[in-house]
């Protein structure tokens, strides 16, 4: 992770900070060992949720994070899937109290759920702030409930194949 004195800031410093963490976990299997670690070491309160949170605010401030809107779900790709990346896409999506379109993961897929400041009881599939990781072949409908939250999503290859 970067230097937490100078904040992440602009879709430059962005890249880098989701670089150094993809880096962490490339090549591991996405499954609940995967889960439980980044909760362990990436969780809510840790310096690194709060650096990619602030990140994610940011950058929705600013304009080049969930620049569409469809169905009342915020969303954007911000990169697509990369070597610099270790082969993750990155997508954002702000939703409140819904749920989103039912999709499969054919490689599995990292979520970060990062409730907003009015409401830091919001979940993502029924988990509260942090890591979920979704393995490979997984499908769900993602909803968020009791409030408004960003999620980040992390995509092996930008694998996502969105079901009738």
């Amino acid at each position: 992770m970067s230097d937490s004195s100078h904040p992440a800031t602009g879709k430059e410093a962005f890249h880098q900070l989701i670089a150094g963490l993809t880096a962490e976990i490339a090549g591991r299997p996405l499954d609940a060992q995967l889960d439980q670690w980044l909760n362990a070491t990436h969780g809510a309160g840790s310096a690194s949720f709060e650096q990619l949170r602030q990140a994610c605010i940011g950058g929705v401030a600013e304009g080049w994070l969930c620049e569409r809107e469809g169905g009342g779900i915020r969303y954007g790709r911000v990169f697509k899937a990369e070597d610099a990346l270790h082969r993750f896409s990155v997508d954002v999506v702000d939703m409140q109290d819904i749920a989103g379109p039912h999709h499969t993961h054919p490689n599995g897929e990292i979520d970060l759920i990062m409730p907003l400041a009015d409401s830091t009881a919001a979940t993502f599939d029924g988990r509260p702030a942090g890591w979920c990781v979704y393995g490979p072949g997984t499908a769900h409908r993602p909803t968020v409930a009791q409030g408004r939250a960003l999620v980040l999503y992390l995509l092996p290859e930008g694998q996502i194949k969105f079901t009738p």
